[in-house]
């Protein structure tokens, strides 16, 4: 056996034995509100910790350093300062993190369907009954050693209307949280999975028309509106890539585009911090 054989083996042999050090890509880290912190847990035990946030359960990966990461999706409506999460399974019980201030545009939006903007009471009783089972999808979680955070872009269009936007419909007095990224484009264009998954649920609801939730793992949660065109259904197993629907004007819409929604341990998220910089850093028109 050479010498240069020699090393080849122990190399293959190195990657095989010890994979949890070459980590897989995490979001960015952007801890503000509706934003991703990711904290290092100083910890590189065989297991990974249990972490929790608000009492509601979050990701933890493995990181570049080795050491156990927790990607927390933290809310829009956060304070900003320190926070804390608790730990189990570490020598740490806690540990803090702190979340800086972002300013949101206010952007007043016109709905050519009053009904959108002003519900009759038959339209508030099936948004009532469809409410718990849009919650209920958005709350999975599904034990996984490795979630795929590296997202495309689930269809090809211009981002037309940013995550986090404070929004006035129709001129009235509340104003409302943009919380998914919107992406213009034709009726009819093809919605594909930005990263592996698992379908949840589809439906047709009020507000967000054809709807798919996908299930990432970890308590990451995809979720695509207004869709014309459904493609999949409940408990269909997706490769990064593959077709959900199309894009439609189902719901309340201003025009045709997909409302993408990330949720990370129940928390709604910008979608942006899942996606290469190149695409992240793309202006909105």
């Amino acid at each position: 056996m050479t010498k240069v054989f020699k090393r080849i083996l122990a190399v293959c042999l190195f990657l095989v034995i010890t994979p949890s050090i070459f980590a897989q890509d995490l979001p960015h880290h952007n801890p503000v509100p509706g934003g991703i912190a990711i904290v290092d847990l100083q910890s590189n035990s065989d297991s990974a910790p249990e972490v929790y946030f608000e009492e509601r359960r979050v990701m933890v990966l493995k990181g570049n350093n080795g050491h156990w990461q927790a990607v927390i999706g933290i809310p829009l409506t956060i304070k900003t300062g320190k926070h804390t999460i608790k730990i189990k399974q570490t020598d740490k019980a806690q540990l803090a993190f702190n979340v800086t201030g972002k300013k949101y545009e206010l952007r007043h939006i016109t709905i050519d369907n009053k009904r959108m903007v002003s519900p009759t009471q038959a339209d508030i009783e099936r948004h009532m009954k469809e409410k718990p089972l849009i919650l209920a999808a958005l709350k999975t979680w599904t034990e996984q050693s490795e979630v795929p955070t590296a997202f495309i872009l689930p269809v090809q269009g211009r981002l037309s209307s940013q995550f986090g936007l404070r929004r006035i419909y129709n001129k009235q007095d509340r104003i409302r949280r943009h919380t998914g990224l919107d992406i213009a484009a034709i009726v009819g264009t093809p919605i594909v999975a930005p990263a592996a998954g698992r379908v949840i649920r589809t439906g047709d609801y009020f507000f967000t028309g054809g709807t798919v939730f996908v299930d990432h793992g970890q308590g990451l949660v995809t979720m695509y509106c207004h869709l014309s065109k459904t493609e999949v259904k409940a408990g269909d197993i997706l490769k990064q890539g593959d077709r959900i629907g199309e894009v439609g004007m189902t719901g309340r819409v201003s025009g045709a585009h997909l409302h993408w929604v990330v949720s990370l341990n129940n928390t709604k998220v910008e979608p942006k911090l899942f996606l290469a910089e190149q695409v992240s850093q793309r202006t909105t028109q």
